[in-house]
């Protein structure tokens, strides 16, 4: 078994999709579909799918605490890379480039306080 797509909530959907797409400009992420409610992103493999939305029943999203999502980024200069520019794009530093455990990670919020993290 494996996860096929994470689902992060949004008040903003426009800044929501700009972050992203400019976030993911230089990686294998494309956005490849959008509506009024929902953008995704899916990697070159198909197998792996991001996506924004505004939730469904209408209440304003909300970030989970202790809630994560994580993208695997192959190695140490793109952990550094994406972590910059999520800031540079407003994002907020919940982690600064570094070893933990077994990898090298970094952390962000994006514009909707929503935890990423970027590992190599």
């Amino acid at each position: 078994m494996k996860i096929n797509y994470a689902v992060l909530g949004t008040n903003n959907m426009d800044a929501s999709i700009k972050f992203y797409d400019l976030l993911f400009e230089k990686t294998e992420f494309n956005q490849v579909l959008s509506t009024d409610r929902m953008a995704f992103w899916q990697g070159e493999d198909k197998d792996s799918a991001f996506a924004v939305a505004i939730p469904f029943n209408q209440e304003p999203a909300t970030n989970g605490n202790g809630t994560m999502v994580g993208f695997g980024v192959g190695s140490v200069e793109e952990v550094k890379r994406l972590h910059k520019k999520a800031i540079e794009l407003g994002g907020v530093c919940e982690g600064e480039p570094n070893q933990r455990g077994p990898r090298f990670s970094a952390y962000v919020r994006d514009l909707d306080k929503n935890k990423i993290c970027f590992s190599e």
